[in-house]
């Protein structure tokens, strides 16, 4: 069946390479767009193209989350008021979505909420790549397309020929992640588990399992201040381990995050573009090595424009 609406993407400001590269894949041009600023920091953004009858995607970063998250959702309103067909927000990478559950007292839920907003702005579909909980999809009251960046990694490890290879889970929560890799790498897992003196700060790891003579690579979901993962990787390698590979989809990289990792007894750190890396030459980037989504999310875009399955284009 051929879809009959015409495609157009476009992009906030915080996603114009991703969103570029994106649409070469997809044989299309980026439609353009410009956003008014006002002193007082307000911004209006608009098309300057028609979208009337359009399939309409549109790209952005939530990172930094919150004048980013806004942009999209203006964005997504002023394409419904302009009688776009349908309007779906890709987000490779999708802030707030630490914020799913109410861990202690009196604190929202940022991730609903997000999914509220999106809502409530007119988005009709969203796109998004290794959401830091699987539940997550069921904040949403329209349909989600969640994409796994180990359709990436895995690959590019497979191609390393790491011999004596093993995949950790820098804490108990990422044990399914790292699961998901050691079932395709044929390897064994090893566990790390983790306490917390408060946000942002790991009070201590132990890790369990096989750990002596392996080529370890920690596998995550994010790299935020890096704390977590630099003090799993000096313990992985204190406790015999031959060398410390990172994975991590989403490059937050704030605060201490570039030098930690410099620092550290990571060898490598495997990222994806869902978040532009730092183009700052004070950061040591020399251990990141970054692989690209944006082929990924064409495939599931093209698939999902003309009615055809997903699941086959990923891996799980």
């Amino acid at each position: 069946m051929n879809n009959v609406h015409t495609m157009k993407v476009f992009a906030c400001r915080n996603s114009e390479a991703f969103a570029r590269n994106l649409a070469g894949h997809l044989g299309v041009k980026v439609g353009e767009v410009k956003c008014d600023a006002f002193s007082d920091g307000e911004f209006q953004p608009a098309y300057l193209e028609s979208v009337r009858g359009a399939t309409v995607y549109i790209v952005q970063s939530t990172c930094p989350p919150a004048e980013n998250l806004l942009e999209l959702l203006l964005m997504i309103d002023a394409a419904k008021r302009a009688s776009a067909y349908e309007v779906i927000a890709v987000m490779p990478y999708f802030g707030w979505a630490r914020q799913d559950r109410k861990d202690r007292p009196r604190v929202s839920i940022g991730a609903k909420l997000v999914a509220n907003l999106l809502k409530a702005s007119g988005c009709d579909r969203v796109i998004t790549c290794d959401l830091h909980a699987d539940q997550i999809q069921g904040f949403f009251d329209f349909p989600v397309d969640h994409i796994y960046a180990s359709t990436v990694f895995i690959p590019y490890l497979k191609s390393l020929n790491i011999p004596d290879l093993a995949i950790a889970a820098p804490d108990m929560g990422g044990a399914k992640r790292a699961n998901a890799f050691a079932k395709y790498l044929h390897c064994p897992v090893i566990i790390c588990h983790k306490t917390r003196a408060k946000a942002n700060v790991v009070d201590s790891i132990t890790a369990i399992g096989e750990v002596e003579g392996k080529n370890v690579v920690i596998v995550d979901d994010m790299i935020d201040t890096a704390g977590t993962l630099t003090k799993a990787s000096n313990v992985l390698k204190e406790m015999g381990a031959k060398s410390v590979r990172a994975v991590a989809t989403h490059a937050v990289l704030s605060g201490p995050a570039y030098e930690r990792i410099a620092e550290s007894a990571l060898e490598e750190v495997f990222i994806s573009d869902s978040i532009a890396i730092t183009c700052d030459p004070s950061k040591d980037t020399r251990k990141f090595t970054v692989l690209a989504l944006e082929e990924t999310f064409a495939n599931i875009i093209k698939a999902g424009y003309n009615y055809e399955s997903i699941s086959e284009k990923l891996i799980y």
